[in-house]
């Protein structure tokens, strides 16, 4: 049997790659009848070593490799290196691979394992229609918000929609992170519904420090930690557009607090106008101390330059913001 799972949601795929294990009989036995080859060096004569091997005292071996079809992506980060063109009468080396792999003995699961790969990819083209493919692209929208209703319910619990939304938006497709997330909430609400204001005090509070963190990082000319931590924020699954909207939030909000406390207002009048949380304002106002106006008008100005570009099809979300941070960084601000 031929399986292949691939996409960008691992959590997804790592489940439908346990489930494939449990029916597979004894867990135990399964452990000593399992190998796992990296696909971006095995060869075929290898592969068909480690196929042909019998099971031992089960009926059943697992072989699972991982990152094969990435090997034959066009130009894709995950190959070793380009490839020249094969020798004249020469096949190709993915079809030296297809062949071996549609002849896998029946006491032999084979499992082909791979992150976001193109459905021109040469090798998926000639192995699907001889294996069970399944893909697994990052949840967005009603689907990430369907996941999550289903995901609260498994923890026997509720969630009212304005939270469903509210949490989609801060935690996003990574669902290793949501599924975290909620477990943390279903704790936290503790048999009732959960709310908005859950998820604010449980969920919000990560997302807000890593937002501050980057924008300190901005203004002060950090250029590495900031981009550490906006990939941070991205693997855990927000967008570059949502980050971009968070950055440019905050920047308004420091300069409306640093005119707000030049203008003698009390802090819970500040704290009520600008809608903050108590951890929100101290860091704005520790931030509209620090940094003057002059520097926050520039990387205000370079957002809304940095939105336009990819609102126009310019550059794409991820480069967009790599560009932002790198050009922000690049030169200090010298006052004048």
């Amino acid at each position: 049997m031929l399986y292949i799972l691939w996409g960008e949601d691992d959590f997804s795929l790592t489940r439908a790659l346990e489930e494939i294990k449990r029916g597979l009989g004894d867990q135990s036995l399964l452990m000593a009848n399992t190998t796992v080859l990296d696909g971006q060096q095995v060869t075929s004569d290898q592969l068909r070593a480690v196929v042909e091997t019998v099971p031992f005292l089960a009926e059943k071996r697992l072989v699972i490799i991982q990152g094969l079809l990435g090997r034959f992506e066009a130009g894709g980060k995950s190959r070793r290196r380009k490839k020249a063109a094969p020798p004249a009468g020469k096949e190709p080396e993915y079809k030296a691979f297809a062949e071996r792999l549609s002849k896998v003995p029946d006491c032999t699961v084979l499992v082909l394992v791979d992150g976001k790969i193109k459905n021109s990819n040469p090798l998926l083209k000639q192995l699907s229609s001889r294996a069970e493919v399944r893909s697994f692209p990052l949840l967005k929208n009603e689907g990430l918000r369907q996941w999550v209703r289903r995901g609260v319910a498994e923890q026997g619990t509720s969630i009212s929609p304005e939270a469903v939304d509210l949490l989609a938006k801060l935690v996003g497709g990574n669902l290793w992170i949501m599924s975290s997330e909620i477990s943390k909430l279903a704790l936290f609400a503790s048999g009732r519904r959960i709310e908005v204001e859950d998820i604010k005090a449980v969920v919000s509070s990560a997302q807000e420090t890593s937002v501050f963190a980057m924008v300190d990082a901005i203004l002060d000319f950090k250029a590495g930690v900031a981009e550490q931590l906006a990939e941070q924020l991205l693997e855990r699954g927000a967008s570059p557009a949502y980050l971009l909207v968070m950055l440019a939030r905050q920047v308004r909000l420091i300069v409306q607090a640093g005119e707000l406390r030049r203008q003698r207002r009390p802090e819970v009048e500040i704290q009520d106008r600008l809608g903050l949380t108590e951890f929100a304002l101290r860091k704005t106002l520790e931030q509209a101390q620090r940094y003057p106006l002059e520097r926050l008008r520039e990387v205000y100005n370079k957002l809304l330059e940095t939105d336009l570009s990819i609102k126009t099809g310019k550059y794409e979300g991820g480069l967009a913001l790599n560009l932002l941070i790198a050009e922000l960084c690049q030169q200090r601000w010298v006052a004048r």
